[in-house]
């Protein structure tokens, strides 16, 4: 600002010299100049003055203007400080929730881990295992067919042969009345999954393993196939995801014997799917049934309106008949009504004097 001064000085002291120049009166130069020293520097000092005030208020504004806008920030920032510490203490809280469930949820699994290491102490006595294996398969069964469902399924079933199957399902043809017997292979099994024993152990058990397999396939296959009795195969039901898992995945021969012996082999998972649509099978067999009665009711109903129809169109025209002869007897007693009214109306008196003329 102070170089736009001194420039602005510069050029008027260089108007006045030029101006000066010109001029040839000496001493009306120094009184000009005398003059123009005074008016200039008045004008400059007013100029200066002005020029202050004008910048000064300009600061001032613009002062204004920026506090205004810092205090606007500020409460912007103050909001969105409000509003992420609000968001923030959210998540935190959500994170205590979760961590609680999660720690909750350890508890659960630490007391279900405890639980299942007594339940394969408990599975480890044969008959013991037999009964988890029945009742595995019964609670499958109600589930599937509801528990008061006799003339689907029974349980305990005893053959001609006196053998008892675990249950009996009584399934729509062409697949007859199938067996369920429930087998439980696990000691031989655990040895072989067990990893903390020496191989030759484990191969040891893995053939042994087999050989309960197969001799559970063919007890099934002889005790719970009776020609005439039952269908040509029967299911037999693994209570373990884990070991049905280990025939399917590395014992196929297992799995063709089976086949070849007519012999199902299934889990929980599997077997809850084979009833179910065995079920909605069932289903749809009484629904045709249903259907089949509705539809030979509607035929006879069918039947009966038409003899219905036959009646009515045959009382309709007596009707119409007996409404001609209605209208006929009507004309009739019309006319015979008129002729009455004449006969009233003649004068007895004046048909005498008829008469005697």
């Amino acid at each position: 600002m102070e170089y736009v001064v001194l420039g602005l000085l510069i050029f008027i002291i260089v108007l006045l010299i030029i101006i000066l120049l010109k001029s040839k009166d000496d001493s009306s130069i120094v009184e000009k100049l005398g003059k123009y020293e005074t008016t200039i520097t008045k004008e400059i000092g007013d100029f200066k003055f002005d020029f202050s005030n004008g910048l000064r208020n300009d600061f001032e504004k613009l002062n204004e203007q920026i506090l205004n806008k810092i205090d606007k920030m500020n409460d912007k920032v103050n909001e969105r400080l409000d509003e992420n510490l609000e968001k923030s203490n959210k998540t935190f809280n959500n994170i205590l929730e979760r961590l609680t469930k999660i720690d909750e949820a350890q508890k659960k699994i630490d007391g279900l881990s405890g639980e299942i290491v007594s339940l394969q102490s408990v599975l480890t006595d044969k008959k013991t295992r037999g009964i988890f294996g029945e009742v595995n398969l019964n609670y499958i069964l109600s589930n599937v067919f509801g528990e008061n469902a006799n003339n689907i399924y029974e349980t305990q079933y005893k053959l001609s042969n006196g053998y008892i199957a675990d249950a009996i399902l009584y399934a729509p043809s062409p697949l007859g009345t199938i067996c369920i017997d429930s087998k439980f292979p696990l000691e031989n099994y655990q040895r072989m999954t067990d990893k903390n024993n020496s191989k030759e152990v484990r191969e040891l058990a893995n053939k042994q393993f087999k050989i309960d397999v197969k001799k559970h396939i063919d007890a099934i296959s002889s005790k719970y196939i009776v020609r005439g009795e039952t269908a040509s195969e029967a299911i037999m039901f693994l209570p373990a995801e884990a070991i049905f898992a280990e025939l399917n995945a590395y014992h196929s021969d297992l799995i063709r014997e089976a086949y070849t012996k007519k012999v199902w082999i299934t889990s929980p998972t599997t077997l809850m799917s084979t009833l179910t649509t065995i079920a909605m099978i069932l289903k749809n067999m009484e629904r045709d049934k249903y259907a089949k009665v509705i539809h030979r009711e509607l035929n006879d109903l069918s039947v009966e309106f038409s003899r219905y129809k036959e009646r009515w169109d045959k009382l309709s025209r007596s009707i119409d008949t007996v409404t001609k002869d209605v209208k006929e007897i009507n004309v009739t007693t019309e006319k015979i009504t008129k002729r009455f009214n004449s006969i009233n109306s003649v004068d007895v008196h004046e048909l005498e004097n008829k008469k005697i003329e």
